[in-house]
């Protein structure tokens, strides 16, 4: 579990006091490099796909083999909460150096057991319903910072199913639920306006209510709208249709969920700060194993960094993006005016991409990244405002002026993608120091490792590759 000062709930961005201004023992200098890049990188698995494949293969009609997963902290915490409601859960060698493939053998659900989501958006909001088919309690907590993250919407669905709810009025973690064995699903209707996953959460399950589930969502937005397609489509490949016969309702019928093999696409959001990289520093960077098509919304990276003056390519399974010469080699490009309803996930490395444009640019439709890993809007104007900069949070988004940034302390919160947009940021800007680079565990452990490879400190092998 991570632990610092900025997983403390009650902890404000905005608090000077809070950030220190000078180089701290142990933070991890952001190379910063001065030719062009030419790189090619392999990723592990999606993380998104992966808790996903794990949520179904738990719950299907037999044993499933999810290959090239990811193995990162979320997916140890999806692991271990499996594990804890009786799946079997086994690890097979293959080679692959970012880890062994998974069997999953579902198993009867059994409560009495108590699931650490850590920051884990996926574990805290996919696996309440599926311990509702267990039988008996089961207790839900989280790291600190976990505490803020919004939860009501789950507890309300659940208990709008018939399934007995503790969180003392809350809404958020810690919270219990008592199992019955059996969920009798129906119809409800939620708000998920604060995330996407709220919807998913409930999709995964459905199939095994014992009347399915009509969901109706009553929110003027919904975020994210790419991840339900995704779990919409994981659910398909297992047999499950699930219809939609207007926006913003979905229809899951009771049926089984068929245990199959699965293949893990690379984690195409981890793809972005390397791809950004290129924009920066100039020259090529590619990442292999690109799927032709795909559900992961980092598939707009093809068509956002070329906003940024750069140039994507497809080919032989592999995007590359092409910078130039990059910011460091003289190339200026301007602001964007963006919204990033459909892809949130991505707005740190595109933020961080206009701090260093010509230009000011405007990035809406993510306002619901306040109730992220950490409040994503406020924690990047702090930083990036710390560096000399002039980033302002909107009601949906933020807005950056162009301002000669200079070195410092970039502070992670305990957030995966403030370490990453804050090593984008160095690699034009010398003296950038990232506290908490370890946050970039929960979905990368080997993104320092990874890094130096990008900027040609070190070539990637199974031991640098710091593997789980």
């Amino acid at each position: 579990m991570f632990v610092s000062k900025y997983s403390n709930p009650e902890f404000s961005p905005y608090d000077d006091d809070s950030v220190p201004e000078t180089s701290v023992p142990g933070n991890w200098p952001a190379p910063t490099v001065s030719h062009a890049l030419s790189a090619s990188l392999s990723l592990p698995g999606s993380k998104s796909l992966t808790n996903r494949e794990l949520v179904l293969a738990a719950l299907a009609d037999g044993p499933s083999r999810l290959h090239a997963p990811l193995h990162s902290r979320d997916s140890a915490l999806m692991i271990e909460a499996l594990r804890a409601l009786g799946v079997t859960i086994n690890e097979i060698a293959t080679g692959n150096v970012f880890g062994p493939d998974l069997v999953v053998t579902p198993g009867e659900l059994e409560g009495g057991s108590s699931i650490d989501c850590g920051l884990a958006g996926t574990v805290m909001r996919f696996l309440p319903p599926v311990a509702a088919l267990a039988l008996g309690p089961v207790a839900f907590d989280g790291d600190h910072a976990a505490l803020r993250r919004p939860m009501r919407t789950t507890i309300d669905s659940l208990r709008a199913l018939g399934v007995d709810v503790s969180d003392d009025g809350r809404g958020t973690l810690p919270f219990s639920l008592y199992g019955m064995g059996s969920v009798a699903g129906g119809e409800i209707t939620i708000d998920a306006s604060a995330s996407s996953q709220f919807v998913s959460g409930l999709l995964l399950t459905a199939a095994r209510f014992d009347q399915g589930l009509t969901l109706r969502h009553s929110g003027e937005k919904l975020p994210s709208m790419p991840h339900i397609e995704m779990t919409v489509a994981c659910l398909a490949a297992r047999g499950v249709i699930v219809d939609s016969p207007e926006p913003g309702v979905w229809v899951v019928p009771a049926s089984p969920i068929r245990a199959i093999d699965v293949w893990l696409e690379p984690d195409l959001s981890n793809a972005a700060p390397f791809l950004a990289a290129a924009v920066v520093a100039g020259g090529t960077v590619t990442i292999e194993g690109w799927p032709a098509s795909t559900t992961q919304v980092g598939a707009d990276l093809e068509q956002l960094l070329p906003l940024f003056g750069a140039t994507a390519t497809r080919g032989d399974g592999a995007l590359t993006i092409d910078g130039g010469t990059g910011v460091i080699g003289g190339t200026t490009y301007p602001g964007i005016e963006l919204d990033l309803s459909t892809g949130g996930e991505l707005a740190p490395t595109i933020i961080a991409l206009a701090a260093l444009a010509s230009s000011p640019s405007t990035i809406t439709g993510i306002g619901h990244l306040r109730g992220h890993e950490t409040d994503r809007l406020a924690a990047l104007c702090t930083e990036i405002n710390a560096l000399g900069g002039a980033v302002t949070e909107l009601d949906d988004g933020v807005r950056i002026e162009p301002r000669k940034l200079r070195g410092g302390v970039w502070h992670s919160y305990d957030d995966h993608r403030m370490s990453t947009a804050g090593a984008v940021i160095g690699l034009a800007i010398e003296g950038i120091e990232i506290e908490g680079i370890d946050a970039t565990a929960k979905t990368l452990p080997q993104f320092p490792a990874l890094w130096a490879t990008l900027v040609g400190e070190a070539p990637p092998t199974s031991d640098t590759l710091g593997l789980l």
